[in-house]
């Protein structure tokens, strides 16, 4: 295979561990056992194969996603519970050579180090991996520190309860203590970096809000009082609500997923209609609804807003009423009034983007007079069936 052909080095979502061997393997055309073995043997030389290894995993991104979502990346081995299974084979080790007597202190010290690093390995791979993994969570989390925890806990009590006298068994017992903390680092880092995330945020909201009553006594105000003295349909009435729509939004709306509430979409609708045309629109939501910005319900309120304003102008009112059954949308504009029935057959606008779309998606719609005067939009939208 040439280099031009080859495959981008890219990790594996689906791997065993960290999903090298599967992404070197793809990219050099082996088979991933033949990659695996490879990487074991060089790891006898001198420890290139665990440090090329490592530095692969550092380097080489995950393949992405095939779909619009985020993909988890699924491990198949229990690395942690493997870590914490060394940890206790080699503290038994550890003190299976104190009571065999005869061994040397740096045999004991290679084992007890070995006890420590699996340990803490095991503690900081349950928290950094397998706590973000909804296949493992927190349960894997705490059951691995618990089980590395107890078996460093036990290798301190031995050489702490005179097996090995003098600075030796000391010394021994604080490295095992010190590896209990190593367990805990990582957990307590998190807690750390949670911590700081939530004083930064409360800092930010107090800017925020010195920031929000200062421009709400100054600038929202001004441009409140250049609404009211230049009129709804005038250019600088239209430009002021623009921008107060807009600093409000920034001060009060925070971030707002890409898929936005129903009643949020239309009040952004509603902001660029005051742009294009002299109409004032209010946008009015109550109650509670799961209703989505890219349903067919919002496409038909928009284009209700659309036509008030294109054909009434001045004051529109957009009303939203949300329960657990169903949402219901009213556009109410003050304008020369509309009757459906005196319509051209062949002007499909409101036929087909209100009343027929609402109708394909299982909902109704209805154009009808305004009490004041002016026309009346009504969409409902059934969120759930009618008991009958």
């Amino acid at each position: 295979m040439s280099a031009s052909t080859a495959p981008r080095l890219v990790r594996e979502r689906d791997c065993l561990v960290a999903g090298v061997a599967g992404g070197l393997a793809e990219h050099l055309g082996w088979s991933v056992r033949v990659v695996r073995i490879a990487f074991v043997i060089t790891g006898l030389v001198w420890g290139a194969g665990v440090l090329l290894y490592l530095w692969l995993w550092a380097f080489t991104p995950w393949r992405q996603a095939t779909d619009a979502g985020d993909e988890p990346v699924t491990r198949r081995a229990p690395v942690s519970w493997l870590l914490a299974a060394g940890a206790g084979l080699f503290a038994l080790a550890t003190m299976a050579l104190v009571w065999r007597g005869g061994s040397s202190t740096s045999e004991v010290a290679l084992c007890l180090l070995a006890t420590v690093v699996c340990a803490a390995g095991a503690g900081a791979w349950a928290s950094l991996i397998d706590r973000p993994d909804p296949a493992r969570g927190r349960r894997t989390e705490q059951g691995v520190r618990a089980v590395a925890s107890l078996t460093l806990l036990v290798v301190a009590v031995f050489f702490a309860s005179g097996t090995v006298t003098g600075v030796t068994g000391l010394v021994a017992s604080l490295v095992a203590l010190v590896g209990i903390g190593l367990v805990f680092a990582p957990a307590l880092v998190r807690v750390w970096r949670d911590l700081e995330a939530e004083r930064i945020g409360r800092i930010r909201d107090e800017q925020r809000n010195e920031m929000a009553a200062h421009l709400h006594d100054s600038v929202l105000q001004t441009l409140a009082l250049i609404q009211n003295r230049a009129g709804a349909s005038s250019e600088a009435g239209r430009l002021a609500r623009a921008q107060e729509r807009e600093l409000r939004s920034w001060l009060y709306a925070g971030d707002t997923p890409a898929d936005s509430d129903l009643a949020t979409d239309l009040r952004d609708f509603a902001a660029a209609l005051e742009l294009d045309y002299p109409v004032h629109i209010d946008v009015v939501a109550v109650g509670t609804s799961t209703e989505r910005a890219s349903g067919e319900l919002a496409a038909a309120a928009r284009e209700a807003m659309l036509n008030a304003a294109r054909h009434a102008g001045g004051e529109v009112s957009v009303y939203i009423e949300g329960s657990s059954r169903a949402v219901e949308v009213f556009v109410r504009d003050r304008g020369t009034g509309f009757d459906l029935a005196r319509v051209a057959g062949d002007r499909l606008g409101v036929r087909q983007s209100i009343i027929g779309r609402m109708r394909r998606a299982g909902g109704s719609a209805s154009v009808s007079p305004g009490a004041g005067g002016g026309t009346e939009v009504h969409l409902r939208f059934d969120t759930e069936p009618a008991r009958g």
